[in-house]
């Protein structure tokens, strides 16, 4: 863990989030409609959306003083709360979290909720919801270009993958990388290649869990940089593979 989580001066405007907002999350599971939300809806601002918007702010000057390689942006890195159920037979209106994505600082078209496991190619994450509150990175269902560099590394420098994966402090942080597997090794590798397990990864990804005295500490934005700051070997593998 990182010396430097309890230090104060996290960003003006973030104070913390609260038992309510959690409890609002809640109160959403259960009434899971337009017609209770709506009514609430600057109730769902001033608990979640605008704290939020504040921590990401927060979160830029945080990254930049742990030297982390992401970008936050109070308009672009939080999800919106509205599901898409254009192709879902789930019609629920709303989501049951409330999150912020952050994607690699200083890569062209990269932003928080579109470049942090979409098509955009990996970076952080900050999940809300009651009793599943934790931050995390990596790639999450990652373009099949991207997920293919990866694959590539894997076979062609298992040493330098393996240097970054076992990094002493992001292994006391974040253990080992996970995500939905294949049930073969993909088409083109060795059914004993030695880094099997690393090929049939179809997502590339790590957390951790926050407490809720983290969660409700004004301290929050240096709690998750301080944290991601662990993961820079991993986030300087996955920022580096090339697609093209």
């Amino acid at each position: 863990m990182a010396a430097t989580r309890g230090a104060t001066g996290a960003g003006a405007g973030f104070t913390g989030f609260t038992p309510a907002a959690l409890q609002f999350l809640a109160d959403l599971a259960v009434n899971n409609d337009r017609a209770w939300f709506t009514p609430r809806k600057a109730e769902f601002e001033r608990l979640l959306k605008v704290p939020m918007q504040a921590l990401c702010a927060a979160l830029a000057e945080s990254f930049l003083r742990h030297g982390v390689p992401l970008t936050a942006d109070p308009a672009r890195s939080p999800f919106r709360i509205h599901r898409d159920t254009r192709f879902s037979r789930d019609k629920s209106p709303y989501k049951l979290s409330h999150s912020a994505g952050f994607g690699w600082a200083g890569v062209a078209g990269a932003e928080g909720g579109r470049g942090a496991g979409d098509e955009g190619g990996g970076g952080g994450y900050f999940h809300l919801q009651p009793g599943e509150v934790y931050i995390g990175g990596g790639m999450w269902h990652p373009e099949p270009a991207r997920l293919a560099a990866f694959r590539r590394l894997v076979d062609t420098d298992p040493d330098g993958v393996m240097a970054a994966l076992e990094d002493p402090a992001f292994a006391g942080e974040y253990g080992a990388v996970t995500g939905d597997r294949l049930a073969r090794v993909p088409r083109g590798y060795p059914r004993d290649h030695p880094r099997a397990d690393l090929l049939r990864l179809k997502d590339v990804t790590f957390s951790r869990r926050l407490s809720d005295a983290e969660v409700f500490s004004p301290d929050l934005p240096e709690t998750i940089a301080a944290s991601l700051a662990m993961a820079g070997p991993v986030f300087a593998l996955l920022s580096s593979l090339r697609t093209a």
